[in-house]
């Protein structure tokens, strides 16, 4: 049962569903938005969140704990150098999802999530 389980499985086991994770960030730090399908849009929003908000404080903490998530040098150098001091003064809700409608071959329901 799946009583109190906050997560989405997606399908996948912890570690294929953490690796889809970190690529999705990876992917959305770099390009800005990404067309995936709304669950998965869902639970990178929950996940790309907190690193934004490290990427606001800027420490050098903060930067090693970035690099341990994300697999890209350039994914963090753009969140701390370019999204970091953007939303400084923001309090929190970085990110964007738009939905897309039904994917053709399997109907599932697709969407866009991008920075704000």
């Amino acid at each position: 049962m799946r009583h109190r389980k906050k997560n989405r499985s997606l399908g996948r086991v912890k570690r294929q569903r953490e690796a889809l994770l970190r690529n999705l960030a990876d992917s959305l730090i770099l390009h800005g938005k990404i067309e995936t399908t709304l669950a998965k849009a869902k639970e990178l929003r929950i996940f790309i969140e907190p690193l934004v908000t490290k990427a606001v404080v800027g420490t050098l903490a903060d930067r090693r704990n970035l690099i341990k998530v994300l697999y890209t040098d350039e994914a963090v150098r753009k969140l701390m150098d370019e999204y970091g001091p953007k939303y400084k003064e923001r309090p929190g809700g970085y990110t964007r999802i738009t939905k897309l409608g039904p994917r053709a071959n399997d109907c599932a329901e697709m969407g866009v999530i991008e920075f704000v």
